[in-house]
């Protein structure tokens, strides 16, 4: 049911509601440009909220997305894919007290499974009490709820149902909005790339509108910067662990069945045989010499094979249209000091399940005056 209702046909239909949240976070990083990193984990909440259970997300203090944020913290950054290995490499740890030196994370892994059955049950009930009142709207949860399988109505006790919903939100929280954070890195050391793209935008879009989904596929330019804020800083380093279910023989090595393989994204993307210079944010690499998308620039950045994220599609609409409505209105720089020279830094990185630049200060300034009345307006219309 995951895979059908987020395939790529069907994630079309939340073009509309994606983009109307992404013209409110314009308007909040003209409001309050400085607090960047909560306006992208408030748009990734909002978003995910929205399509999956129908529901608005309250600016501040939203009471389902701060147990979800919570909740995510603490999975990312306490359930490792080190402490996982480990684990399974020495089950006994698993045993040890909470108070004995380095269980630590029995803790955390008790915080996790009650904030995990808040997260599970309450957004559920909240479709269900707006189902019982006529006042729900269109949402994933919703549409599971009313649904028939046979002559039997799904049940809003189906763990199956909350699960899955609470997977969407998980999924996709954390990753959406790192990705946003590696993008504004790459945009404040990267002027040169910043203003190619926001030459191509202003070429085919004009300045009487913002982008739409329509103008994709006539912004190659764009596209590899999409493609790049994937690969140069992937948000998910390392895969987490999966276990073969039947033994293979790759490149000549033999995988037993019942191992615990990891798949290593950074060095893929690393990997000099196939991308030149790769430290380097270079959108060029995904485009052939006359300017378009090169062909199989698709990547490992959503996961491989069966355990591919089903989510996919609507993360990768919802981040290209946060990167080119950006690029259209917005100017992205190194932070100033009091006589206005550019403050050169340090980028630091965050560790864990994900990985994505820590805040660092930068300045965000409206392009034109004329970009700030369309920013406005667009959320009006909305």
């Amino acid at each position: 049911m995951f895979n059908l209702a987020f395939s790529k046909t069907n994630s079309k239909k939340h073009e509309a509601v994606q983009m109307g949240k992404v013209h409110q976070l314009l308007v909040n990083l003209l409001a309050t440009p400085l607090d960047y990193p909560d306006h992208f984990a408030t748009l990734s909440a909002a978003i995910i909220m929205a399509i999956t259970y129908g529901y608005e997300v309250v600016p501040k203090d939203d009471p389902f997305v701060a147990n979800i944020v919570r909740l995510v913290e603490l999975f990312i950054h306490a359930m490792t894919a080190e402490r996982a290995t480990l684990i399974n490499t020495l089950p006994l740890l698993a045993h040890i007290p909470s108070w004995f030196p380095g269980g630590g994370f029995k803790k955390q892994a008790a915080e996790c499974r009650a904030l995990a059955r808040t997260v599970l049950e309450d957004p559920v009930k909240y479709v269900q009490d707006r189902i019982a009142a006529g006042t729900a709207t269109s949402s994933f949860v919703g549409d599971l709820l009313e649904m028939e399988i046979g002559t039997e109505l799904v049940s809003s006790k189906d763990e199956a149902v909350k699960a899955v919903a609470a997977t969407v939100f998980l999924g996709g929280a954390e990753t959406t909005s790192s990705a946003l954070l590696v993008f504004f890195l790459a945009m404040v050391l990267y002027p040169e790339t910043q203003a190619k793209a926001q030459e191509e935008i202003d070429r085919v879009v004009g300045n009487d509108r913002l982008p739409e989904f329509k103008d994709r596929q006539n912004l190659p330019y764009v596209e590899g910067v999409f493609l790049e804020i994937l690969r140069w800083h992937p948000i998910n380093p390392i895969l987490l662990p999966h276990k073969t279910t039947t033994a293979d023989v790759f490149h000549g090595m033999y995988i037993p069945k019942g191992v615990t393989v990891l798949v290593n994204i950074w060095a893929m993307t690393r990997n000099e045989k196939r991308y030149s210079n790769p430290a380097a944010f270079n959108p060029e690499r995904h485009l052939t010499t006359s300017g378009t998308v090169a062909e199989g620039t698709s990547s490992p950045y959503f996961g491989l094979g069966r355990r591919i994220c089903p989510g996919r599609h609507v993360a990768d609409q919802s981040l290209w249209a946060v990167v080119v409505s950006i690029l259209a209105t917005l100017r992205i720089g190194k932070a100033r000091d009091e006589a206005g020279h550019e403050v050169d830094f340090t980028p630091e990185f965050t560790t864990g399940i994900t990985s994505h630049p820590k805040p660092f200060h930068c300045t965000i300034e409206p392009r034109s005056s004329r970009a700030v009345q369309l920013i406005h307006a667009s959320v009006g219309a909305n």
